[in-house]
């Protein structure tokens, strides 16, 4: 039986375990690497249960009260998330005990937590899943006002917090590095590669295209930041602009948006054309994207989006399915050659290339296995993976030099402690040998 490498509690507020994928995937690879862990995160309606035990993994869910709007939501959702962690956390440790806390954003406010703890001699990991401030510009549009000062101010705390960060990618590096003043050496770039067996590819379902020669796939949480909008406008385009009947949009995925999304795409004439599944297996997944012709991310130009690594442009690679996508700095880097990419935001353009693409069979081949060779060389989780396990490492060399450095200072003061008694009884004996002295003359 392998030996305990130490006892993990992971903290993810955004989406309930084990349907947050790159959590599930860090918690099963530290258990396999012979961790214990603990998850605490949200309830949903797919995942009810107050505590379940998955795999030998342990998960402690607590319920939300609202589904956040605005500020004074946000607010809200934030004190309640922050103070049922807190509590179920007690309850973790009592019943499983842990000495690692791995917080993961947004939001940013767990690093209180994590210096609570670090009294008790724990240590804090920052799992920097996105960018809030830049994430709140993108919803909002809105530099400068005290949220989003607000923002900056809780990143940079739980940055400084952190006695190791994990970033997505090396953009998040940069930043972790340059506003939250890390260590490069404590920065390690863990990026959300697809797990291999789990996406695989099927034979291709001609249900899954209605009857229309072509299927164009969207996968993703929904959430108005997210470009489905801009998916919606092309989808629009082609149907009415270039009068083209054959295409069909699926769009894979829940989320906050959804329903806005839906009813946006029944007011605009979409309901033979666009479909919306919801949350689905990974079956249903694998058949999808197996049986597609195109796949699409739509996230607009935002320094939100330029930044952040979409994890659903690398499982569309794992299908071997040509990418259309709008510029962006880190999806560059992610697709490559396996995507075809529009600039200016421009919807417009987008569904030409989407067109274009259709039309296009050896094209789409050729983009295709690019993006598979790509994924399966050196992007699935199976290769990087290996940065989580790495800054485990350099967590627990920290949490060592720690303790000798605390030993360190106890020596020194107990040895000045001794030299200052040995120097006061000297000075006493001193003293009573003057005193005998005179009382023998």
């Amino acid at each position: 039986m392998k030996a305990c490498a130490g006892k993990v509690l992971i903290i993810v507020q955004n989406l309930p375990a084990p349907f947050d994928r790159r959590v599930w995937l860090e918690a099963q690879t530290l258990r396999d690497h012979g961790y214990a862990v603990s998850i605490i995160c949200p309830k949903a309606v797919e995942y009810p249960e107050g505590y379940v035990r998955i795999d030998n993994i342990s998960i402690y869910r607590y319920t939300m009260p609202i589904d956040a709007r605005g500020a004074a939501g946000y607010f809200i959702e934030f004190a309640w998330a922050w103070l049922a962690t807190a509590l179920l956390s007690l309850k973790v440790l009592r019943r499983e005990g842990f000495d690692i806390i791995q917080a993961c954003n947004p939001p940013d406010t767990y690093f209180l937590l994590g210096l609570i703890y670090r009294l008790f001699g724990k240590q804090f990991i920052f799992d920097h899943h996105d960018l809030a401030p830049e994430m709140y510009l993108a919803k909002y549009n809105r530099r400068g006002g005290f949220l989003y000062k607000m923002l900056v101010l809780l990143e940079r705390l739980t940055l400084r917090t952190a006695a190791v960060v994990m970033t997505t990618n090396e953009s998040y590096k940069k930043l972790a590095v340059k506003r939250g003043h890390k260590n490069p050496q404590d920065v390690f770039v863990l990026r959300t590669g697809p797990d291999l067996t789990r996406l695989q590819p099927v034979a291709p379902d001609d249900r899954c295209k209605n009857g229309k020669p072509f299927l164009v796939c969207y996968l993703g949480e929904m959430c108005p930041q997210d470009g489905v909008d801009y998916l919606l406008q092309s989808a629009a385009f082609i149907q009415n602009e270039l009068q083209r009947q054959d295409i069909r949009f699926v769009l894979l995925g829940g989320g906050p948006a959804q329903p806005f999304f839906k009813a946006m795409s029944e007011k605009m004439g979409l309901d033979g054309v666009v479909h919306f599944t919801g949350r689905i297996s990974d079956a249903e997944l694998c058949r999808y994207l197996s049986s597609a012709d195109v796949c699409v991310d739509p996230d607009p130009y935002t320094e939100w989006s330029n930044l952040s690594t979409m994890n659903k442009i690398l499982e569309y690679m794992v299908f071997a399915k040509p990418i259309v996508s709008y510029d962006l700095q880190e999806t560059r880097y992610s697709a490559q050659d396996a995507a075809v990419y529009v600039s200016d935001n421009d919807p417009a353009e987008f569904a030409r290339r989407i067109v274009g693409l259709l039309d296009d069979p050896q094209q789409r081949e050729r983009m295709g296995q690019a993006g598979a060779n790509r994924v399966g060389g050196s992007m699935c989780w199976q290769h990087t993976h290996i940065a989580l396990l790495n800054a485990y490492k350099q967590a627990a060399c920290k949490k060592q030099r720690h303790k000798e450095n605390r030993k360190r200072l106890f020596c020194r003061f107990k040895g000045n402690n001794k030299r200052k008694q040995e120097k006061v009884r000297s000075d006493n004996d001193f003293k009573y040998s003057v005193k005998l002295i005179n009382g023998l003359l």
